[in-house]
């Protein structure tokens, strides 16, 4: 479970509901109209620009802001070092029926067993890569958008209660709830995109980030274990990958 995320959301959310209950009652924020207005115009103006796959899909992505199940470089590398040592020893057919966390890894190591040409592997794994990353850009994409409608439909809430404001000037009783529905819902509108939407989409992109960046030094290591590298130097190698602080201790063949 990622510790930044679930703080992040929920102490964000819990802010501004505290402050409005510290205000006077928290029924006066809850507006039905502009509910509706905003959450649901914002989920069917986003839906009409994307594929019904595409859209419901962006749910079932956003749920990876909440893991952080990425593994990390430096316990990726020491795995790797290992197997390149095994390979050195018996063979690229040693490699056969050993088991790894990591599922990108593990299928590259097969394609090694196979005997695939380098230029093979290569190819195979780099288009999985690509096509990863394309499906978390669209899910980005979605909540991107997602994040741009909502305040658009906050404001166009916000017309639609001041036309009806205006349009009854001459009943007071009429005045405020035309009123509510102007000013909540450009809150909602704020609070959509800048509370929900837009974090989930930069959070996304980080993990897209991150896990392009494992797939690359996943690669890289796949193809100095298929020329016979000697570990030490495939350790070295790999280790650009990390920060500079992180680089200094090598695994030992």
């Amino acid at each position: 479970m990622d510790l930044a995320t679930l703080l992040g959301l929920i102490g964000a959310w819990l802010l501004v509901i505290l402050t409005i209950t510290m205000g006077g009652s928290a029924y006066m924020f809850l507006n039905v109209q502009s509910i509706l207005i905003v959450l649901g115009g914002s989920l069917l103006v986003v839906m009409m620009k994307f594929g019904m796959g595409q859209f419901f899909g962006a749910f079932k992505t956003a749920s990876k802001v909440f893991t952080d199940k990425i593994e990390k470089p430096e316990d990726l590398i020491g795995e790797i070092v290992e197997l390149a040592d095994t390979a050195r020893k018996g063979g690229l057919l040693s490699l056969e029926g050993k088991q790894v966390g990591n599922d990108f890894l593990q299928n590259g190591i097969q394609l090694l067993v196979d005997g695939h040409d380098p230029e093979v592997v290569k190819n195979l794994l780099t288009k999985d890569m690509k096509q990863t990353v394309d499906r978390h850009d669209w899910g980005q994409k979605i909540w991107q958008a997602i994040g741009d409608v909502g305040p658009a439909m906050g404001m166009i809430g916000t017309l639609i209660g001041l036309v009806g404001m205006l349009a009854s000037m001459d009943d007071p009783q009429s005045i405020g709830p035309s009123m509510a529905v102007a000013l909540l819902t450009t809150l909602y509108g704020a609070m959509l995109a800048n509370m929900l939407a837009l974090p989930i989409c930069d959070k996304l992109n980080l993990r897209s980030s991150q896990e392009e960046t494992i797939k690359s030094l996943v690669i890289d290591a796949l193809l100095a274990i298929q020329a016979g590298q000697n570990p030490r130097v495939i350790d070295t190698m790999l280790r650009t990958y990390l920060p500079a602080g992180q680089r200094e201790a090598g695994v030992e063949a």
